[in-house]
């Protein structure tokens, strides 16, 4: 693979990322997440939606790589996988703050 070629795929995985974020309840998923691992029906409650809505923002979530689930019985638990992203969420709230100066 050329360099050129790996460069755009590297682009092209960042904007997937990027898009799976692109939500405000999948913001909320992973703010959530950060505190504590979390069922479907209680982040289904949170967010407001109904359980088909919010399962597929956490399978997009999870397709990223963002968060992780783990099956406990009958239920399944979702934990955010890659922490370091609330780093950039930082990042976004500094240029918020930027833009409204």
């Amino acid at each position: 693979m050329t360099t050129t070629a790996q460069n755009l795929k590297k682009y092209k995985n960042r904007a997937e990322i990027f898009k799976a974020l692109a939500h405000p309840s999948r913001l909320l998923v992973v703010d959530t997440l950060a505190q504590h691992r979390k069922c479907v029906c209680e982040l289904t409650e949170l967010i407001g939606s109904d359980i088909s809505t919010v399962s597929r923002h956490l399978s997009v979530l999870k397709n990223a790589g963002l968060i992780a689930d783990e099956k406990k019985g009958t239920t399944v638990y979702y934990s955010l996988r890659v922490p370091c992203v609330l780093n950039f969420f930082k990042c976004v709230e500094t240029a918020l703050e930027k833009a409204e100066k």
